[in-house]
């Protein structure tokens, strides 16, 4: 008989002692058949609130729900078996006490089995932060740009531009790494505030839009397989789906109404 290595999935601590080492390749996901074919190819996959942009529409993140990222959640969850997957904390789900953040953050991993959660903030949620890790629920950070907060924030765009607000996102930084998060997401800021940010957290920083010198990437996958009809400056295309789509598209609709569509080969057989 052969004996079968089981496949051991990437956990919360794997990540983190990825501090200056290999850098982490992630990209989100919503759906099972996207999860299973990078699962792979990255070290964490990334169930984000932006499906309420991607997949339903919205404007921005804020309509998303609990219960919308506990659905997605659930669909990636049986399409990896490999990579750490992490899902987002909705807005309006944690940010009124660490208590309400437990209870949220608690039914997220029972009900999807995923391996940690996401939040926004920086000082403001460091307290949040301690007080899940302390409470066996890992924690993924979120600085710099925060879109939870587009409404606050003034928009979609970069941040850490005065050294005012550049030392501000350095406090964040400090304080998500001090509370316990096993690593950070750095969105949007300038390329020099997201390297010195690596260089002075213990923590992996997780870039978007930040700077190369980061100790991973992370893109929303529709946007770097131009799915997306909008986004942002910094996201490299690498593939053009919606073009194969609609060529696609349109390949079938015109053998449809041309009555030249074929018809699969007829493979069943009646019982006898």
């Amino acid at each position: 008989m052969s004996a079968q290595t089981e496949q051991r999935r990437v956990t919360a601590n794997d990540i983190r002692a990825r501090k200056g080492g290999d850098p982490i390749v992630s990209l989100t996901s919503y759906h099972a058949h996207t999860a299973r074919i990078i699962d792979p190819l990255v070290d964490f996959i990334l169930v984000g609130d932006s499906l309420g942009m991607v997949m339903h529409g919205h404007e921005t993140t804020l309509p998303v729900t609990l219960d919308m990222m506990i659905l997605q959640g659930r669909a990636v969850m049986r399409g990896a078996s490999r990579a750490l997957v992490v899902v987002d904390l909705p807005f309006g789900s944690y940010e009124a006490s660490p208590v309400e953040a437990f209870h949220s953050a608690a039914r997220i991993m029972k009900e999807t089995g995923c391996g940690a959660v996401k939040l926004e903030g920086g000082r403001r949620m460091a307290e949040t932060i301690r007080f899940l890790s302390e409470r066996g629920i890992p924690v993924m950070g979120h600085i710099g740009l925060t879109p939870q907060s587009v409404n606050t924030i003034g928009g979609f765009r970069v941040q850490g531009r005065s050294g005012e607000a550049a030392a501000a996102i350095l406090e964040d930084a400090a304080a998500v790494a001090e509370s316990g998060a096993f690593a950070m997401v750095v969105e949007a800021v300038v390329e020099p505030l997201g390297r010195e940010i690596t260089g002075k957290v213990a923590i992996p920083t997780i870039g978007i839009g930040a700077s190369a010198g980061c100790d991973g990437q992370i893109l929303v996958l529709e946007d770097m397989l131009g799915l997306s009809p909008f986004v942002p400056k910094f996201v490299k295309r690498y593939g053009s789906l919606a073009t194969v789509i609609e060529s696609s598209v349109k390949a079938y609709a015109d053998e449809v109404r041309a009555r030249t569509f074929p018809a699969p080969e007829n493979t069943y057989k009646p019982k006898a």
